[in-house]
Order: structure tokens, then C-alpha cells, then sequence
């Protein structure tokens, strides 16, 4: 794995707190990703957004390092990710919550949660007090297993489990999806009040527009894998929204 280390050539905006520059990625011999780039603003909350298959996973999972890129430069907190392993990149502060949960449905609620310490950069080994405060379903539930909650349920102890990590930046896939109605405003509170109240980064992948422009700060619309339209959330306008987004 290439060390981590501050790139001289091509500096971070100073205002991101992971900035990509001309990202490629490829499945097989086909092109996913096209010379992206991306800013991801530092304290604020940006979601990425566009249709089924324009490559937003995609892109969460190469920020991860759960896919190797072939070019591009991708830079967090000022050090250069190279070739850092996923693991590398949760120690550094960067938490992922994937689509679908992918919660171990066999060991508790608790159980789960303490897989995120070993992630934590100041080697803490207790579940910290304030994920159950956010989650209070949690602790009520911590001696159940994973796979006896509801999805709502399964969803904030994934959201819980990346918490436990203490990251900088906070990756979420569609924490909608699948979930109640009043699941989901929870949700959106939750993250309003971990980007707004305690600062934390966040990056959002998010098909429900109204949720999206309750807790966004910026948006990104992909297309056939190009990052085509940026802004704020109140640059969101019909016309995009029609373009890229309407189904």
C-alpha cells in the first residue's frame, strides 16, 4: 500500500474536506466513472443524486477503497488516499454506511456496534454514550440480534455502527430506502443534527428529493458517470430536477 501523504501538486480546496480530481473507474472494459470531480465541503451535508446506474455507488465505493480506481487523485483532510486500503481509509475518518445496511443479522445490536471500534483512531473500546442517545431504540434493543429488527431499526444501527468509528466524514448509500415514513424523519433529523450541531462532514446518496432538500447543504447530479450539475441545495432547480432526476 502506497503511504499516505500530503500532495504538493495538486493542493485540496481548503474548504473540502475530501476533494477528487479526474476519477476513472471501469467494470470489466467498461467505463463507469469519467474524469470526475468532486468537492465535498467541510461541515456540510452533499448528496449525491441521478438516476439508477449513473455510477453514485460506484463512486461511494471507490472513495472507500472497496474498488481500485485507474486514475484520479483523491485527497481526505489534506493527505492523498493513493492505494489506502478500506480499513486505512475508516482509521482516518471517513464512516460508510452501504446500501442495504449489510448489518450481521446473527450478533446483537451491541455486538454490531463494538465491530466499529477497532476503527477508532484513539483506540477507544467502549460504544460511546452519545450513539444511544441518537438511537435510543438501540439501547433498548442492544441484546437483540441485527436480524430481528425492522428495517428502520436495521438502518440506525447501521447508521450507529459507522458513528462508533468517530469519522470526519460521514458516507451514506440511501438510508431511505426501504424504510417507514416517520423511520425516515428521524433519520433526516439525525443527520441535521450530527452536520449542524456537532459539524460532522456528510456525503448522502439520495433518490427522495424532498428528503435530499431537507437535510442537504450541496448537491451533485451524476450522468453516464460525469458529475454534470453542482451547487447549492437552492440551485436545485426544476429544470435539473427534470433533466436528470425525473424517471
Amino acid at each position: 500500500m502506497n503511504q499516505l501523504a500530503i500532495n504538493s501538486d495538486q493542493e485540496q480546496d481548503p474548504g473540502s474536506l475530501l476533494s477528487i480530481r479526474g476519477l476513472n473507474q471501469f467494470y470489466g472494459e467498461s467505463h463507469t466513472l469519467w474524469d470526475l470531480d468532486l468537492e465535498v465541503p467541510s461541515g456540510a451535508c452533499t448528496c449525491l443524486m441521478g438516476r439508477n446506474g449513473v455510477g453514485k455507488t460506484t463512486l461511494l465505493k471507490s472513495i472507500m477503497g472497496l474498488l481500485p480506481t485507474r486514475s484520479g487523485d483523491l485527497q481526505f483532510d489534506g493527505l492523498d488516499l493513493g492505494q489506502a486500503s478500506a480499513e486505512k481509509r475508516a482509521i482516518l475518518g471517513i464512516g460508510y454506511v452501504p446500501q442495504g445496511r449489510q448489518i450481521f443479522s446473527l450478533l446483537t445490536v451491541e455486538e454490531n456496534l463494538q465491530i466499529g471500534l477497532p476503527a477508532r483512531s484513539d483506540r477507544q473500546r467502549k460504544i460511546p454514550d452519545f450513539i444511544f442517545e441518537l438511537f435510543p431504540v438501540l439501547s433498548e434493543m442492544r441484546h437483540r440480534r441485527g436480524g430481528d429488527l425492522s428495517g428502520g431499526q436495521q438502518q440506525q444501527l447501521a447508521i450507529g455502527r459507522a458513528l462508533v468509528t468517530d469519522p470526519k466524514l460521514l458516507i451514506l448509500d440511501e438510508p431511505t430506502e426501504g424504510i417507514q415514513p416517520n423511520v425516515v424523519a428521524e433519520i433526516g433529523d439525525i443527520i441535521r443534527k450530527l452536520n449542524r450541531e456537532i459539524g460532522l462532514t456528510v456525503l448522502l446518496v439520495e433518490q427522495k428529493l424532498p428528503f435530499a432538500r431537507k437535510v442537504a447543504d450541496h448537491f451533485c447530479i451524476l450522468d453516464r458517470g460525469r458529475n454534470v450539475a453542482t451547487g447549492t441545495i437552492a440551485q436545485l432547480s426544476d429544470d435539473l430536477v427534470r433533466e436528470y432526476l425525473t424517471v
